[in-house]
């Protein structure tokens, strides 16, 4: 008996060094996306939003995600400007990298360029738009609302309320404030679509282009016919699987990838060009390496050039891959006042300070919902829908983003309401009845 238990402990003893082994050298996905994911976060957040990192491992990481986060451990390298993330203290490391002005990359063992973009001089004290001063309306009816926290919802962030022009009202949760940049998650999505936009300007993009000259093994197949246009809408019939709970498409670009256009590019159609709709991550970062195909070496400066800075959107910072491409469906940071002024651009139909930055006409074809949506989404890479699934509000359209991010855009009342947050889908938050109640008080 005695050797028989020997044996089997000697088995057991056997069996986990081996386990270990194996989760050293080849970790499974779902650690590798957990350890990913928990980096980029954080990098992110310390590095661009200044926040402390202990804080953001737990709040942002751990409490509302999948139980294996609580076995992250993180390490700051403030000189170094990166984190590290480990699950159980050694198993599948992973290391994000800040670069300035193009905030964190995952770096999955490449050595990334050293480009960088020079800081930005905060907006000036003029009054909001042009500048950061904000003098806002004391309307006992509005304050109420933006003191209500149902409305505001769980873990609001930020929330500011622009009408004809200028902000109103904005509410801050503690920790945050008017100059703290917030992740946008897939509103990033519809700033793609503006920068796009600006080529189309110049005549270096068409609507009708094929993305052939970026991807040229879809010239010889049934993706050969897949346009910039039918990309904006979700609608270019390429498989893709957006899941977020653990191992997808979307999660293997985002966190395991180092070229994620190219990742995205390997998926088949498996349905007609227009025939439906199928939202995708996978297609804006393809869109991304596209438009800065077509503008070559100065691409990384373009849309702090021909947007960012003409808004003065000085706090936005889109984010790349290991490959400098930017991922331009998902990471951009900016304040909420800076969101808001993304907004309102859109709003003022891509005109800025006398100034046309977007096509005549554009963002009228961005705002028309796409038929194979049902009408939920729009050419430009929109929501009319209300995130959460809620039936549209008039003529409305959203920036709408992961973990409770919104951008409304009310057209007929001359308004704007951006609420951020950490908010997970299944609290069932939407932000249509705070911006109902601010259109009741506010709205033409």
């Amino acid at each position: 008996m005695v050797k028989i238990l020997k044996y089997g402990v000697g088995i057991l003893v056997l069996a986990i060094v081996a386990a270990v082994i194996y989760l050293i050298i080849a970790p499974p996905d779902l650690l590798r996306v957990a350890t990913n994911y928990s980096a980029k976060i954080v990098c992110s957040n310390v590095f661009i939003s200044g926040r402390d990192a202990n804080e953001v491992l737990a709040v942002d990481v751990q409490a509302p995600g999948h139980p294996l986060l609580k076995q992250i451990s993180i390490d700051v390298d403030r000189e170094a400007q990166t984190v590290t993330a480990k699950m159980f203290g050694f198993v599948a490391t992973a290391t994000s990298q800040h670069r300035q002005g193009l905030g964190c990359t995952n770096v999955h063992n490449t050595q990334l360029s050293d480009v960088e973009l020079a800081a930005v001089e905060p907006a000036n004290n003029n009054l909001w738009p042009q500048g950061n001063y904000v003098n806002q309306s004391q309307d006992p009816k509005m304050l109420d609302i933006l003191s209500d926290e149902k409305l505001l919802g769980e873990g609001f962030r930020a929330v500011v309320v622009v009408k004809d022009g200028w902000i109103i009202g904005e509410r801050y949760a503690d920790g945050f404030d008017a100059d703290t940049p917030m992740l946008g998650w897939s509103m990033t999505k519809t700033v793609t679509a503006g920068v796009i936009g600006t080529l189309i300007r110049s005549g270096r993009i068409s609507l009708s282009d094929t993305l052939d000259d970026s991807y040229p093994e879809w010239a010889v197949d049934s993706r050969k016919g897949i346009t910039v246009e039918s990309m904006l809408a979700m609608s270019s019939g390429l498989e893709w699987n957006e899941g977020y709970g653990d191992v997808s498409d979307v999660t293997r670009m985002l966190f395991l990838r180092p070229n994620m256009a190219d990742f995205a590019s390997q998926f088949k159609a498996e349905s007609e060009i227009g025939s439906e709709f199928v939202y995708s991550s996978g297609t804006s970062t393809m869109l991304s390496r596209f438009w800065q195909d077509k503008v070559g070496a100065d691409s990384i400066s373009y849309p702090r050039e021909q947007i960012f800075a003409p808004l003065g959107m000085s706090s936005a910072v889109m984010e790349t891959d290991a490959e400098n491409t930017f991922v331009g469906s998902s990471y951009m940071y900016a304040t909420a006042r800076d969101w808001a002024r993304y907004g309102l651009f859109l709003l003022r139909k891509g005109k800025w300070a006398g100034q046309q930055i977007l096509p005549e006409g554009y963002t009228d074809w961005m705002f028309e919902p796409v038929e194979a949506s049902d009408n939920r989404y729009t050419r430009g890479h929109l929501w009319r829908q209300v995130p959460g699934g809620k039936p549209p509000i008039a003529d409305s359209v959203w920036l709408a983003g992961h973990d409770g991010q919104s951008v409304g855009i009310f057209p007929s009342d001359n308004m704007i309401v951006v609420r951020l947050g950490l908010t997970p889908s299944k609290v069932g938050y939407s932000p249509g009845p705070l911006a109902q109640a601010l259109l009741n008080i506010l709205g033409d």
